[in-house]
């Protein structure tokens, strides 16, 4: 799932703005993940830190950090301080970055379909469906949640078949928040991302 997973989130990262649908946005990303990825799959495989850098150039500028992470937080988002909240944002993302950059090896643009858009474009949050065929031809909902910016549509999460990785992840760190401490946290994502 972690493979799915991290295809379905690069699909999103794509140059957006307002003269641009959610779904466009979508689409667009799919198409650049896929020159991205044309004939330097095994490249890639063999390379991490160039494969970080593809990501990076994809997800970076076109992935909203700081509100998926104030959701992953979420309570606990109110009362870290603002150099916890900016260091939570670097090594959030630098775990997302590395905990499913293999799953872009996996994409397979062909195996996507968008469904048409369905949602309110005055709204700030939108999302866009897809559904993703897997290899043995099973078909999985996918949502992606988009939010509006000034620069235009943004991703900030996923959901498969109903579960959503802000959900799981802010589930999973906030046991571990109450167990230890923010700072712990953030600690332990840096460590995980220098020995990588």
């Amino acid at each position: 799932m972690k493979v799915l997973f991290t295809t379905l989130i690069l699909l999103c990262f794509s140059v957006t703005s307002f003269a641009q649908t959610p779904n466009e946005v979508i689409q667009d990303a799919a198409d650049e993940l896929a020159v991205e990825l044309d004939g330097r799959k095994e490249v890639l495989a063999a390379n991490r830190a160039e494969l970080y850098k593809v990501i990076d150039k994809l997800l970076l500028p076109r992935f909203d950090r700081r509100y998926a992470a104030q959701l992953v937080l979420g309570r606990h988002w109110r009362t870290a301080n603002a150099e916890q909240r900016d260091s939570f944002i670097n090594a959030f993302y630098g775990t997302l970055l590395r905990k499913y950059a293999d799953g872009v090896l996996e994409f397979n643009q062909e195996r996507v379909e968008i469904l048409p858009f369905r949602g309110d474009l005055t709204k700030d949050r939108t999302t866009v469906k897809s559904i993703v065929q897997l290899d043995d031809g099973t078909k999985v909902p996918v949502n992606y949640g988009m939010v509006r910016r000034d620069t235009g549509w943004m991703m900030f999460d996923v959901t498969i078949e109903g579960i959503s990785y802000v959900r799981n992840f802010r589930t999973e760190l906030n046991a571990e928040i109450q167990a230890k401490n923010l700072d712990a946290v953030i600690s332990r994502l840096e460590s995980e991302i220098a020995a990588d």
